[in-house]
C-alpha cells in the first residue's frame, strides 16, 4: 500500500510517498507565508498530481503546523500563515486523490514518527517536543496512541505562559513558551538566525532555562519515559543538549525520581513524515 505523507509547516512543505514501510520519494519546498492558504494549496495539489502520474496513492497523511480539529477532520487555526482558519483540509485531499486522508497536528505527527520509527522507540509514556518556527508537543501513551485530550488541544506545550507580563505572542497572550524560545522570535529578537545563536555558549546557558522550565512542566505533569526533542533548533545537537540536561536536572523538584531522559529526534527533519505513515496505519489499515 502507498502512502502519501505531507508536513505543511511554517517554513517548509515536505511530501513523502512511501511504498509500504520505504520511503520512496521525498520532496521539500519552502512556504511563501505571503501567499497564503491559497498557495500552498497549490503547491501540495502540484505534488500529489505529479506523484499520482507516476504512482498509486493508497491514502494520504497529514501533519498540519497549527491546531487541528482531529474529530472534525478540519484545521482550527495557523498562526504563521493566513487563511487556514476552520478549513476541511482533509476533505479537500481526499476530493483531490479520492483515497483516505488522515490529518493531526505536526507535534502530534511527529510524535508518532518517533515514537514508531526514531528515537521514542520502545520509550511509553513518550513527550515529544519540536522546537522550530514555533513550538509545538505531542504525547504518546503506553498503548501507542496520541493523547489529544477531549477536543484536541492537549499538549500545546508552546503557548503556556512563562513570562506572565513578557512580550506579546502571535497568539495574543504575553510571554508564551514558544514566543520566548522559539525560533520565529529568536530571531526577530536577536537580528540572527537560531543556528548562529546556539553557536555561543553565553547565549545557549541563558536559552536553556527558558527551555528546561517549560520541559519541567512535562515531567512534573507526565513523568514520561524518554522526551524526545525535534526541529531546527535541535540540531544544534551537543551544544544545546548538554547544557539543556544540566540545566533540567537542576530546575526539576529535588525529592522527584523522575528520569530525565533527554534526546534529539532520530528522524530529524522527517520525523513527521514518518509519523503520517505511522497515522495511517492507525486510522486507515490495509
Amino acid at each position: 500500500m502507498n502512502t502519501l505523507a505531507l508536513d505543511i509547516g511554517g517554513t517548509k512543505l515536505l511530501a513523502a510517498l512511501f511504498e509500504g514501510e520505504r520511503m520512496a520519494r521525498r520532496e521539500r519546498r519552502a512556504t511563501d507565508r505571503e501567499g497564503g492558504r491559497d498557495w500552498m494549496l497549490g503547491q501540495i495539489e502540484s505534488i500529489a498530481l505529479a506523484w499520482r502520474e507516476e504512482a498509486r496513492i493508497d491514502r494520504c497523511a497529514i501533519g498540519f503546523g497549527g491546531p487541528v480539529q482531529f474529530a472534525r477532520r478540519r484545521v482550527a487555526l495557523s498562526t504563521h500563515v493566513g487563511g487556514w482558519s476552520d478549513y476541511p483540509l482533509v476533505e479537500h485531499m481526499e476530493e483531490l486523490l479520492g483515497v483516505p486522508t488522515v490529518m493531526d497536528n505536526d507535534a502530534n505527527t511527529g510524535a508518532l514518527g518517533e515514537a514508531v520509527h526514531g528515537a521514542g522507540r520502545g520509550y511509553r509514556p513518550l513527550f515529544f517536543m519540536t522546537l522550530s518556527t514555533g513550538i509545538g508537543s505531542g504525547i504518546i501513551l503506553e498503548d501507542g496512541s496520541v493523547y489529544r485530550g477531549a477536543d484536541s488541544y492537549a499538549a500545546e506545550i508552546g503557548h503556556m505562559t512563562l513570562y506572565p507580563d513578557g512580550p506579546e505572542c502571535l497568539c495574543g497572550a504575553r510571554g508564551c513558551y514558544e514566543r520566548m524560545c522559539s525560533g520565529l522570535w529568536l530571531e526577530r529578537d536577536y537580528g540572527k538566525p537560531p543556528a548562529e545563536l546556539l553557536r555561543d555558549p553565553a547565549f545557549v546557558e541563558r536559552y536553556v532555562e527558558d527551555v528546561a522550565w517549560g520541559l519541567k512542566t512535562a515531567v512534573m505533569l507526565l513523568n514520561p519515559a524518554r522526551i524526545v526533542i525535534g526541529g531546527g533548533i535541535a540540531k544544534a545537537g551537543d551544544a544545546l543538549f548538554g547544557p539543556l540536561r544540566a540545566e533540567l536536572r537542576r530546575q526539576v523538584t529535588a525529592w522527584s525520581m523522575a528520569r530525565l531522559d533527554v534526546v534529539p529526534a532520530a528522524l530529524e527533519d522527517d520525523s513527521v513524515l514518518w509519523g503520517g505513515l505511522a497515522l495511517a496505519h492507525q486510522q486507515t489499515p490495509p
